[in-house]
């Protein structure tokens, strides 16, 4: 099922409104969707290199305003509808756990979650589910996933399809890295 939804997304970057399709996969992408907006960038912008920066604008306002959503229903409907999606995704378990620290480190799941491959939409539920302040959230979300959409679209206008191989199967790796190194960063600042 999984798979015929990727190809199905896919195959959305050809179409004539394809720039509302990928708004529309990253706004629910960001509170219930299981793929990526990238899977409709990289076609997007390979097929028109000159619209890299609005497709990856579209990308970012889509995906905070769909946050937005994730957040929404974390703290207004959490017993309801964000359980049932997180324990869906298998994170159900950890739920109690995560609640207890979350709002220490706020910001850094936000921004881990808006630029790594983990699912971006567990982060937006549990920071309404927590009560993190929506400022905090909102300004979060924008600096991660502009971050993770502008790089893609820089990449790729740079570089054209020779980078997507890299872009696919490690760039998810080369930002994992850079939180851990900017989180261990912050923390040797602040305990050295």
């Amino acid at each position: 099922m999984l798979q015929r939804m990727y190809d199905r997304t896919m195959s959305l970057a050809d179409h004539p409104k394809a720039l509302w399709w990928l708004a529309f996969i990253a706004f629910i992408e960001s509170s219930v969707f299981p793929i990526p907006p990238d899977v409709l960038m990289i076609p997007m912008i390979l097929a028109r290199p000159s619209r890299a920066w609005l497709i990856a604008l579209v990308a970012l306002v889509a995906s905070v305003a769909g946050g937005i959503l994730g957040y929404a229903i974390g703290a207004f409907f959490y017993d309801s509808i964000g359980q049932p999606i997180l324990e869906a995704l298998g994170k159900g378990d950890a739920v109690a756990e995560f609640n207890t620290r979350f709002n220490d480190f706020g910001f850094w799941a936000v921004l881990g979650a808006g630029i790594t491959p983990f699912p971006y939409k567990v982060i937006t539920i549990m920071s309404g589910w927590t009560g993190m302040p929506l400022g905090t959230f909102i300004a979060t979300s924008i600096l991660a996933r502009a971050l993770r959409f502008f790089i893609v679209a820089g990449l790729l206008w740079g570089f054209g399809e020779p980078i997507r191989k890299f872009i696919e199967e490690r760039l998810g790796l080369v930002f994992t890295v850079f939180v851990v190194l900017l989180f261990g960063g912050f923390l040797l600042i602040r305990y050295l």
